[in-house]
């Protein structure tokens, strides 16, 4: 396998045809799966490759291994191939890694700033030092084990050159897909409460993984996380709100409580769990800007849904990647190494498969109900 870090060509730009996916894309159009779908899903961290132009910001010793633990590569095969069995979704893919810039966290109105500070925290705490970066994390300078992603300018100059740099190179990827998974939003809510869609429901769905190992010097991801950062063995499913689904002091929650009991209730079954834990609610993760910008445009879109007897819903589901990757995959990245396991497509297709099965599952819940 090779260990070379992954690229896109130098000023590599994308368009919505191509970060859009569908069944039957070959005899359809978007606007016919449209009427047909009532869930679209994104996938904010599935890109992996890293903007040509970028390479000299990189930090030496970045590796393959490493650029691939920071993204939620896995989801990328699993979601194009639901895509291509199930008509009754939309999918919509960054084609940027989170290194660029992270579409699942606030956007800061400066972006220079909040990376110098991420950068000040960095220095204080040392190298491969834990640091919170809380806050200031749309562009990180070290991955999640904190191992160094960024070469860290001297100066001031330097960090806006960096910054200028992946701000346009952002323009041409990860701008586009948020654009996107917007208007896609919009159109969708739309025809559902105007009653041109075929269901009366609408989902957006968040779709991520994370791995409960962080990874260590030489490259194995084996250091388990403490447990309270440990996702169940399928699927933390999230509505920022308790471990019920109800909401929490705030009040607001992203979908419906029963609703996304029902959710979990199908995953259960869609994934044939071993015990009712495998699948949980906001544990350990609440949801993040994904679902909280489609939580907040779907409450003021909420009495045209009243009205037009239809309901609008935002949910995030956080795989385990050890699931999505599969036992001879994650054996492999828990070794010594700087390379990544290529998916196993007869995998890709079980798990693609238990996802359209668990919202099937989860319609049929919601129309018996």
């Amino acid at each position: 396998m090779s260990t070379d870090l992954l690229f896109l060509p130098d000023g590599a730009s994308f368009e919505a045809a191509d970060i859009v996916f569908y069944a039957d894309r070959d005899r359809r159009s978007l606007d016919e799966a449209l009427a047909e779908a009532d869930l679209l899903v994104s996938c904010p961290h599935a890109g992996s490759a890293i903007p040509g132009e970028l390479r000299p910001y990189l930090a030496p010793g970045f590796t393959r291994r490493l650029q691939l633990d920071y993204t939620d590569c896995t989801t990328a095969a699993i979601v194009r191939r639901w895509a291509e069995l199930d008509p009754s979704i939309v999918y919509v893919e960054n084609p940027h890694p989170r290194l660029v810039r992270d579409p699942n966290r606030a956007r800061p109105d400066d972006l220079a700033a909040t990376l110098a500070e991420a950068l000040r925290r960095v220095r204080d705490a040392g190298p491969f030092q834990p640091v919170d970066l809380t806050g200031v994390d749309a562009i990180r300078p070290v991955t999640f084990s904190f191992f160094p992603m960024l070469a860290v300018p001297e100066d001031d100059a330097g960090i806006a050159r960096l910054v200028d740099a992946f701000v346009d190179a952002g323009s041409r990827g990860v701008d586009v897909y948020q654009r996107t998974r917007s208007e896609l939003i919009e159109r969708m809510a739309a025809s559902t409460i105007a009653g041109r869609s075929a269901s009366r429901r609408f989902t957006t769905l968040s779709f991520h993984d994370t791995m409960n190992c962080t990874t260590t010097r030489d490259g194995a991801v084996r250091v388990e996380r403490a447990p309270a950062d440990r996702l169940p063995r399928v699927v933390a499913l999230s509505n920022r709100g308790d471990a019920h689904g109800d909401p929490t002091a705030d009040g607001t929650v992203t979908m419906a409580p029963e609703r996304i009991r029902l959710l979990a209730q199908a995953h259960r079954s869609g994934f044939a769990v071993a015990s009712p834990d495998d699948v949980l609610l906001n544990q350990p993760y609440l949801g993040s800007q994904e679902i909280i910008s489609a939580g907040a445009r779907f409450r003021e879109l909420g009495d045209e849904a009243g009205r037009a007897g239809v309901t609008l819903d935002a949910v995030q589901a956080e795989f385990l990647r050890e699931l999505l990757l599969g036992a001879a995959g994650t054996a492999h990245i828990s070794a010594p190494g700087d390379d990544w396991p290529k998916p196993d497509p007869q995998h890709v297709d079980r798990i693609a498969r238990a996802c359209a099965a668990s919202w099937a599952g989860y319609r049929a819940l919601l129309d018996g109900a």
